[in-house]
C-alpha cells in the first residue's frame, strides 16, 4: 500500500469540487415539507466544510493532517450515533417520515452515498495532496514497500522488542469461534494455509491501540503505518504456515445508550451497566482495505451481520483519526502560530497585591471569550479562588464534561475538605464521557461533595457556578454562566463565552435552578433567565414575535443568532414568518442547518452563514433588536441550540447580559463573524453551501485575537 501519489499538494483550491451549488435547483413550496433540510445531511455537509480545510492549501500541512483526523473522528461518531439510530428505526419497521419528508430508510441510502462521495474526497486530500506536501518538507509517511534495507532492520528490531510480545493472534476454526471484534479497533484479517496439509485458516490480528498509530524512524520524521509494520511480520505469528492474504479493516458499533431510567433505582449503576453493554452493540458499518479479496470480506460481512451497504473501502491507511500523533512533530513552520491566550484586563493581578475575583464582579458584570481570552485565569481562577476563601459559604456547580486532570474538580474536593457547602451536578449521560464522569462523581463523593447525578429523562446541559459568600451587607451570591463545558483542554481551542455576575435575581434564579435540579421543586419561577425544558422555548418564541410587531409597526426589526445547530421545526417556522414581516435575520450556523435561507415568499430577508476554522465554534449568543422594548436590543448567551432535544430534552439556561459594555462585547463577536471573508461559508436557498469569495479582510478567529491583545494592550496603557 503505497501512500504518495503523483498529484502536487494544493493542486485545487480549498472549495473546487468540494462544495460547490448543485445543477438543479428545488423547487420549495413554502408549505410544504421541503420547508426543511435534513438534519443528518446536513451534519455531513458541515463534516465537508471540515474537509475543505484539510483542502485548503494555505492551511499548514500539519494542520491540514489534524482536520483529515477530525474529519475521520467525526464520521466514527456519526455512524455509532445517528447511523446506529436510523438502523434500529428501519429494524423496528418504522416509517415516520422526518420534516424533510425522509423516512429512515430512505436517510440510510442518502447517508451511505454522500459518505462514499465524501470518503472519496478524502482519500484525494489526503494521499493526493497532504502526503506529498508533507513529503516535499522532510515529513514522509511511508510504506514498508518503500523503505530501504537499514530502515527495514531498524524496524524488525522495533517489532521484536516492543511490537510482537504484545500481539495476539485469533485463529477461527471449529474450536475457534469468530471473535469478538471491538468498537473502532483496527484490526488485521489474515488468511493462512498449512504446508503440510494444505488447509486454509482465517484468523484476526487485532492492531494494539496501546501503541503508537505510526512507527517512526529514527530521523523522527519518517512514519510507517503500525498494521504494515506488522503485516511484515505475520510469519512470525504463524510460524510455518504460508501467508496467502491479509487486509486492514475496523468495525464501528451502535455506541449510544439506551437508558430505561424510570426503572433503575441508581443511574449510575444503570449507566455504568450501560457502557458494558456498549462494547457489544450492532456493528453498523465495516470499513475495509479496498483491495481485500471477496471470500474474506464476504466472511466479515457474515460474521459481524453487515450488508454490503455497510462496507465502504479505504485505498490509503483505514481511520486516519491516528494522524493526530502527527502534532506531536515539533515543526512549528508546519503548523498554526501559537496562540496564548490573553488575561482579561479586569483579571489583571495588581501590583501591590493578589486580586480580588469577588471585588472585580462587584464592580460590574465581566464577559470573557475563550480561547483568546484565559479560561485558567477567569473560570479556573474563580473558583480555586471561592474554594480558599474563609467568606465562602457554598459551592455548586454543573459538570457535563471535564477534562481528565480538572483543576476545578480538585479544587471543588478541596473546597469540602475545608467544611464548605459543595454541590456538583454531574452529568452522567454526557455521551462518550460517560466513564469519566463516573470516576469524577465518585471522587467528589468520596470528598464530602453533595453529588447529583441526573433528572430522570432530562440531560443536565446547563454551565454554571454559584458562589454564596457572607459580606457584610448579608449573602451574596456570585454566578457564573457559559455557552462551554468546564473543561480547560477544550477551552483552548472551543470558542466560547462567559458571563460573571453578581446580579441578585440572576443569583436567586440560579439558586432556583439548584434547587430544581438537587430537590422536588415543582412549578419554580425565574425572573431573568429563560430556562429548558420550563421556559426556553415559549421565551424564544416570545423575542422571536417582538421583532415581527416591531416590523409590523414600521420599526426597524432583527434577529442575530449564533449557535452550534438549528433544527427545531417550530422556531424555523417562527422564524420564516418573522422574515415574511420584515424583520432581517442573521443565522451563525456552525453544523446542523435544517432551515432554507433566501427561498421567495418563505426566508427571504434570511441569511444564514458557517464559521470553520483553526477554533471549534461553540458559543451560542441570541440577540433580537427590541427584546427589551423598542431599539432596546436583548442580548442572551447560554448552553442551548435550537434542537428539539435542547429545548424539550435536556436542563439548558439563557442568560441576558444587559450591561451596555458587555452587549458591545457581543455585538462585536457576531459583527465579526458575519464579516468573515476567509472562513466563511453561505449556505443557498437549494441546501448547497458555498464557500465566501476570499477577500481577505477578515478572519474571525485571527481578528478576534487582535482584538482580545488590544484590549490587553490598552489596559497596560491606561495603567497609572
Amino acid at each position: 500500500m503505497a501512500l504518495p501519489r503523483e498529484h502536487a499538494a494544493g493542486d485545487s483550491p480549498p472549495a473546487a469540487g468540494l462544495l460547490a451549488p448543485s445543477d438543479r435547483e428545488p423547487s420549495v413550496a413554502a408549505d410544504g415539507s421541503q420547508r426543511f433540510l435534513n438534519r443528518e445531511l446536513s451534519w455531513l455537509d458541515f463534516n465537508e466544510r471540515v474537509l475543505a480545510l484539510a483542502a485548503d492549501p494555505s492551511v499548514p500541512l500539519l494542520e491540514r493532517a489534524k482536520f483529515c483526523a477530525i474529519f475521520s473522528q467525526n464520521l466514527d461518531e456519526f455512524f455509532q450515533v445517528r447511523v446506529a439510530g436510523l438502523k434500529d428505526q428501519v429494524a423496528a419497521g418504522l416509517t415516520r417520515t422526518t420534516p424533510d419528508g425522509r423516512t429512515p430508510a430512505e436517510q440510510l441510502l442518502a447517508v451511505s452515498d454522500r459518505v462514499t462521495e465524501l470518503s472519496a474526497r478524502l482519500e484525494q486530500v489526503f494521499l493526493g495532496q497532504v502526503v506529498p506536501g508533507l513529503s516535499d518538507k522532510g515529513v514522509v509517511l511511508s510504506s514498508w514497500d518503500d523503505l530501504d534495507e537499514d530502515d527495514r532492520k531498524v524496524l524488525v528490531e522495533e517489532f521484536e522488542n516492543r511490537i510482537f510480545p504484545v500481539l495476539t493472534p485469533l485463529s477461527v476454526d471449529p474450536g475457534h469461534p469468530f471473535p469478538y471484534i471491538s468498537n473502532l479497533s483496527l484490526n488485521l484479517a489474515v488468511t493462512v494455509r498449512d504446508r503440510l496439509t494444505e488447509e486454509r485458516r482465517f484468523a484476526r490480528v487485532k492492531v494494539p491501540a496501546t501503541l503508537p498509530r505510526f512507527v517512526v524512524l529514527p530521523d523522527g520524521e519518517r512514519f510507517v503505518p503500525l498494521e504494515q509494520v506488522i503485516s511484515a511480520h505475520l510469519d512470525r505469528l504463524f510460524e510455518g504456515m504460508e501467508i496467502e492474504h491479509h487486509f486492514a479493516f475496523r468495525v464501528t458499533r451502535n455506541a449510544d445508550l439506551t437508558l430505561e431510567e424510570e426503572e433503575a433505582d441508581d443511574l449510575l449503576v444503570a449507566v455504568e451497566l450501560e457502557l458494558r453493554r456498549r462494547r457489544f452493540g450492532r456493528a453498523v458499518r465495516l470499513e475495509v482495505d479496498r483491495n481485500m479479496v471477496p471470500e474474506i470480506r464476504e466472511l466479515l460481512c457474515r460474521e459481524l451481520d453487515v450488508t454490503e451497504d455497510d462496507v465502504y473501502e479505504a485505498e490509503g491507511p483505514v481511520d486516519l483519526g491516528g494522524l493526530w500523533a502527527l502534532q506531536d512533530l515539533e515543526r512549528p513552520d508546519l503548523k498554526d502560530e501559537p496562540w496564548v491566550p490573553v488575561t482579561p484586563a479586569r483579571l489583571t493581578p495588581p501590583d501591590d497585591g493578589p486580586l480580588d475575583f469577588f471585588g472585580v464582579i462587584q464592580a460590574g458584570d465581566l464577559l470573557v471569550q475563550h480561547p483568546y481570552e484565559s479560561f485558567a485565569t477567569s473560570v479556573e481562577e474563580f473558583i480555586r479562588q471561592a474554594t480558599r476563601d474563609p467568606k465562602v459559604l457554598a459551592i455548586k456547580v454543573t459538570l457535563y464534561r471535564t477534562s481528565g486532570d480538572s483543576p476545578i474538580v480538585h479544587n471543588l474536593i478541596r473546597a469540602a475538605e475545608r467544611g464548605k457547602q459543595v454541590a456538583a451536578l454531574v452529568e452522567l449521560k454526557a455521551r462518550f464521557d460517560e466513564a469519566a464522569n463516573i470516576e469524577w462523581a465518585r471522587a467528589l463523593e468520596e470528598a464530602g461533595v453533595h453529588v447529583t447525578y441526573g433528572l430522570l429523562g432530562l440531560k443536565i446541559h446547563c454551565k454554571t457556578v454559584l458562589v454564596v459568600r457572607d459580606e457584610p451587607g448579608g449573602l451574596r451570591r456570585y454566578a457564573h454562566f457559559g455557552t462551554g463545558n468546564y473543561n480547560g483542554r477544550t477551552a483552548k481551542v472551543y470558542e466560547d463565552v462567559g458571563l460573571f455576575t453578581a446580579d441578585a435575581e440572576l443569583g436567586a434564579d440560579l439558586s432556583q435552578l439548584f434547587n430544581y435540579l438537587t430537590g422536588y421543586a415543582r412549578n419554580v419561577r425565574y425572573r431573568r433567565l429563560l430556562v429548558a425544558p420550563h421556559t426556553m422555548r415559549s421565551g424564544l418564541l416570545k423575542l422571536v414575535a417582538g421583532e415581527v410587531e416591531a416590523a409590523e409597526a414600521g420599526g426597524r426589526a432583527a434577529i442575530t443568532m449564533k449557535m452550534n445547530s438549528l433544527v427545531d421545526p417550530a422556531l424555523i417556522d417562527a422564524l420564516y414568518a418573522a422574515s415574511n414581516a420584515g424583520v432581517d435575520v442573521n443565522l451563525i450556523v456552525r453544523g446542523i442547518c435544517c432551515l432554507r435561507p433566501g427561498v421567495p415568499g418563505l426566508s427571504e430577508r434570511i441569511r444564514v452563514r458557517s464559521v470553520v476554522g483553526r477554533y471549534l465554534e461553540h458559543s451560542r449568543i441570541y440577540q433580537f433588536a427590541n427584546g427589551n422594548g423598542p431599539n432596546r436590543p436583548a442580548v442572551y448567551i447560554g448552553s442551548a441550540d435550537m434542537m428539539p432535544r435542547n429545548l424539550d430534552h435536556r436542563v439548558e439556561t439563557l442568560v441576558p447580559v444587559d450591561d451596555p459594555d458587555q452587549q458591545a462585547r457581543l455585538h462585536e463577536v457576531l459583527d465579526t463573524v458575519l464579516a468573515d471573508d476567509v472562513l466563511a461559508w453561505q449556505l443557498q436557498a437549494d441546501g448547497t453551501w458555498v464557500h465566501v469569495p476570499d477577500g481577505g479582510a477578515v478572519n474571525t478567529h485571527l481578528r478576534l485575537q487582535e482584538m482580545a491583545l488590544s484590549r490587553t494592550r490598552r489596559h497596560e496603557h491606561d495603567e497609572p
